[in-house]
């Protein structure tokens, strides 16, 4: 059930209230979460990726393929965690970072437009079963 626009209003003040209350507080909370866990899990698959590449060249020194092999698994698998973790991350224009903070109209406005399409097809469905 979508929130109403005074609901709305409401939440948008207590969040203005609370970044003019403790900025450093609200800037905590901003980063956490997804934002947070994701950009570590991008830094261990780079970090994997180097180990995969040492693993690669010891392998071709050392003319065991087996361990070139599992260097280069390693690798590719680093990779796609990279890439997979790369697309999830949240830009800096979402929704989830920084919904009520001063000087960033970007996302308080894309939340509109969520809840306004959100709304929209909460009335087309009472509509619809009123008919």
């Amino acid at each position: 059930m979508p929130l109403s626009e005074h609901e709305q209003r409401m939440l948008e003040q207590m969040e203005r209230a609370l970044y003019a209350e403790d900025p450093k507080f609200a800037t905590a909370l901003e980063g956490s979460g997804l934002r947070t866990y994701t950009r570590r899990r991008v830094y261990q698959a780079i970090a994997g990726f180097l180990v995969g590449i040492a693993l690669l060249m010891a392998g071709m020194v050392a003319q065991w393929i087996w361990i070139s092999v599992v260097g280069f698994l390693v690798m590719l698998g680093c990779a796609v965690l990279v890439v997979t973790g790369w697309r999830k991350a949240p830009r800096g224009g979402s929704p989830q970072g920084a919904v009520g903070a001063p000087g960033r109209r970007g996302p308080v406005r894309q939340k509109r437009s969520m809840m306004d399409r959100i709304e929209q097809r909460w009335q087309r469905r009472r509509d619809e079963q009123g008919r």
